[in-house]
């Protein structure tokens, strides 16, 4: 198959979506497909074998890392010499909506997939009454494609109950290879505590940016005697949190990647995790993999991946006590902690990439089958 992909972020940008994308890329090319992946320009020509189109883009003013690429005529020159069989926009906003154009100027499949929960970040962001309009246009958006992808059961009844049809599974993955429990290093753990490797470490991975709520771990640390907080990832929301957290020993360690992440993760005493806004949570799995044990928000993907109480904590994110009493527990009780790090680990190993990426192939084949039924009939 030859696949056109559309997408509002990649590399070298670091968050879930292109750790997802650029494992499927990975993937998809391992297995004889040919992908060109549309993006915003980040300095790429290829990736795995893959050919990378890279369109000029803007800061976004809200969040800078994150930039915006505006469709322009020179795209479809592109897909018409790459000639792909089929066209998938990730979430289809900007670039990804001349991804639907395109998928119909040149009558070819179209798949989306949805990752970013935005109608509740707007939320975060001081726009919430404008929730209701944005589900209208990604109702708009996604009823184009003849199957859209949702990366947790939540996701797929949510977007179902808001009038998005054709909605399926994308079943999660991992990168079970590089996320190990044997990883853990005193030297990462002293770098991670600052100095302090016997303290409680606790372990926050991801962007920061307030619709991950990371406010709300400072009463966990507060009521935990001793405890040190790590903040690994970076983002627009980084000058508040320092503010926020400014009393408390926290470490905003900024961007770990490769083996230093996966060292972080095995290192730490408890992942704690408490956004409501998930479609899946990768960071949640990655830690999981690396025998961190989690406490997490039971909201959106995560329950999909935490069973409460057997590979990780759950609790819920509007009563004030629960998630204290949830890492304090956690960390008092070693040998329950050793049986939530081999469960997570178990339960990681069940989702490799290799697999994710093979459904994806199966659902690319069934849309393209259909499609050409649709045109024999």
């Amino acid at each position: 198959m030859r696949i056109a992909l559309f997408t509002e972020t990649f590399l070298p940008k670091v968050d879930g979506i292109v750790t997802r994308l650029r494992h499927t890329v990975d993937h998809l090319q391992r297995n004889g497909d040919e992908v060109l992946v549309v993006c915003p320009d980040g300095g790429l020509k290829e990736h795995k074998g893959a050919k990378v189109y890279g369109l000029p883009a803007l800061p976004l003013p809200m969040y800078p890392e994150l930039k915006m690429a505006f469709p322009r005529p020179a795209i479809r020159k592109k897909l018409e010499n790459f000639k792909p069989d089929l066209i998938h926009v990730v979430n289809p906003a900007i670039l990804g909506l001349a991804g639907i154009y395109y998928a119909k100027m040149l009558n070819l499949p179209l798949v989306a997939s949805y990752h970013t929960h935005l109608p509740q970040y707007l939320h975060h962001y001081g726009f919430g009454a404008l929730e209701g309009f944005l589900w209208e246009l990604l109702k708009a958006g996604h009823n184009q494609a003849q199957l859209n992808l949702c990366t947790s059961t939540a996701m797929v009844k949510e977007l179902s109950s808001h009038g998005i049809e054709r909605v399926d599974l994308w079943q999660r993955g991992v990168d079970t290879e590089m996320f190990q429990p044997h990883l853990v290093s005193a030297k990462m753990r002293d770098r991670l505590s600052q100095g302090h490797p016997d303290a409680p470490l606790l372990l926050y991975v991801g962007r920061v940016s307030p619709e991950k709520e990371i406010e709300r771990i400072k009463p966990i640390l507060e009521a935990i005697p001793g405890a040190r907080l790590a903040i690994v990832g970076d983002g627009p929301h980084r000058a508040t949190l320092k503010q926020h957290f400014q009393d408390t020993p926290t470490n905003f360690v900024g961007y770990l990647q490769g083996m230093e992440l996966a060292s972080a993760f095995a290192s730490a005493d408890a992942f704690v995790f408490p956004s409501q806004t998930e479609t899946l949570g990768l960071v949640v799995l990655e830690a999981m993999a690396a025998g961190c044990p989690v406490v997490a928000a039971n909201s959106g993907g995560i329950p999909d991946i935490v069973t409460d109480g057997v590979n990780g904590y759950l609790f819920e994110p509007n009563t004030a006590n629960g998630a204290i009493e949830a890492t304090r527990r956690l960390l008092a009780a070693q040998e329950e902690r050793e049986t939530l790090r081999a469960n997570a680990r178990k339960e990681a190993e069940r989702w490799g990439w290799a697999a994710a990426t093979q459904q994806l192939q199966d659902y690319y084949q069934k849309v393209l089958v259909k499609s050409s039924l649709s045109l024999v009939a």
